[in-house]
């Protein structure tokens, strides 16, 4: 697959740990039990986990970076392969690998199977036995030291046992001096560098969101440069949020593929519940939202619901018209009109039409973000806030109100109180927003108008 450049993976300071092994083994629970919080997904139920999910952890003053695979299953069809694929890709980066078995069905055919394929890398393979909940399950685990990999450590992902001892024997066997825990690198960047170069270190957070299947992960591994996230052609192949990050010439964008969000969870669907929630939860938290939307169904009344979501994130946001080149002339002058009336509430938010797969505009993409965190992060000194909402009214007057003053209170986004004789009518915020995205050049930004009415002061 061909990138589009000027994006480049970043491998990042933290060591690897990757945690692999069959489907059903404990893999997520471990994970969790890791990171000291419910991140991955945890049913029981096969495959659940499809994508490779990163996450920053810590033990003993020691940070690694730790990535929970979708397993690696022999002989299953497209969707299985194209997950082993990604846990493979995810064990050629690691720095170490644990190979998670369920010490209370012993080794079977495709423990067998995983564990040929890991003999390879030697002794970066620290085997987990999983789900040895007491002392009298600790006999069955010493079987599997016969798949040739080590003696096994003893743990209930679940319940937590002997977690700590694995998490000593992790740290002891990564490479010296590796995982500095971050805020020592923030210290060590200040004594050299500037405040400004400091601030740069934080990630931009990007969040791709939209229904299932309209090819977001697509675009999030054409962005990334590699089959990052598992692609396929059933909806709903991406359960977790998972991120990268990746250098641009926009700074460091931490990447956000979501699962697709549909108006509602099915009842009794766990892992599509907790797909949604944590979709949700990568949505609040982002820098900006990357709306991705099937051109050749146009827009749906789910979309029409999620760009309401996005929308009242607060977070700026681009819509993206994926598989542009699949429409003829008069259908993309359908589309156009679909979207300028149906998310005309999304009216700041710039419109694109890509092709994920072929790559077809999605070199604009990074430009567009980089405008929109900057029009974020704009601060509008008072005196020429002032000025502009003084020829705003000279031009347009307020319905039976004025307004005294204003000030910018904050930022991300950019909030404006407007302090004014009576309340304002809301066709007269929208002209107000409009002229400060214009006079300000704020465009892919939300703008917080609030209002806060000064009474007595109307007759001076």
């Amino acid at each position: 697959m061909t990138s589009s450049p000027p994006v480049r993976a970043s491998a990042g300071a933290l060591p690897v740990v990757v945690v692999v092994g069959r489907p059903n083994v404990g893999k997520s629970t471990l994970a969790n039990r890791i990171a000291g919080r419910q991140v991955a997904i945890v049913q029981e139920e096969p495959g659940v986990t499809r994508d490779r999910l990163e996450l920053e952890c810590e033990w003993a003053g020691t940070q690694f970076r730790l990535v929970d695979t979708g397993g690696v299953v022999e002989g299953g069809g497209s969707l299985d392969a194209k997950v082993s694929e990604q846990s493979l890709r995810a064990v050629a980066a690691a720095d170490l690998i644990l190979f998670v078995l369920d010490a209370t069905t012993g080794i079977t055919g495709e423990d067998a199977d995983v564990a040929s394929r890991l003999r390879r890398a030697g002794d970066k393979v620290l085997v987990v036995a999983n789900k040895v909940d007491s002392e009298r399950r600790e006999a069955d685990a010493w079987e599997l030291a016969g798949l040739g990999l080590g003696a096994p450590q003893m743990v209930s992902a679940l319940h937590g046992r002997g977690v700590g001892d694995l998490l000593d024997e992790v740290v002891a066997r990564l490479p010296p001096g590796a995982g500095q825990p971050a805020s020592e690198q923030l210290v060590l960047a200040g004594e050299h560098g500037t405040e400004a170069e400091g601030a740069q270190a934080v990630p931009i957070a990007v969040a791709i969101v939209g229904r299932p299947n309209v090819g977001k992960s697509t675009l999030f591994n054409r962005l990334v440069g590699e089959e990052r996230s598992v692609v396929h052609d059933m909806p709903g192949t991406t359960r977790d949020a998972i991120d990268t990050l990746v250098e641009t010439d926009a700074g460091t964008l931490r990447l956000i593929d979501t699962a697709g969000m549909r108006r509602r969870a099915r009842g009794g669907d766990a892992p599509e519940y907790y797909s949604l929630v944590r979709s949700l939860r990568a949505l609040d938290h982002a820098d900006v939202a990357l709306l991705v939307l099937d051109a050749t169904e146009g827009v749906t009344h789910q979309d029409q619901r999620l760009a309401e979501r996005v929308d009242a994130s607060g977070s700026p946001a681009v819509i993206l018209l994926n598989k542009w080149d699949l429409l003829d002339t008069e259908r993309r002058l359908e589309v156009n009109e679909e979207v300028g009336e149906k998310l005309a509430f999304l009216g700041y938010a710039p419109v694109l039409r890509i092709s994920a797969r072929s790559g077809m505009g999605v070199h604009r993409l990074i430009p567009v973000v980089a405008d929109s965190i900057a029009a974020y992060h704009r601060r509008i000194p008072t005196s020429r806030l002032n000025e502009a909402l003084r020829a705003a009214q000279s031009a347009h007057p307020a319905p039976g109100a004025r307004i005294l003053y204003a000030v910018q209170g904050a930022v991300d986004p950019p909030t404006v109180t407007l302090f004014a004789t009576r309340r304002l009518q809301p066709t007269y915020l929208r002209y107000l927003e409009r002229y400060l995205r214009e006079r300000f050049e704020l465009g892919p930004t939300p703008i917080d108008l609030r209002v806060r009415v000064r009474p007595g002061r109307a007759g001076r």
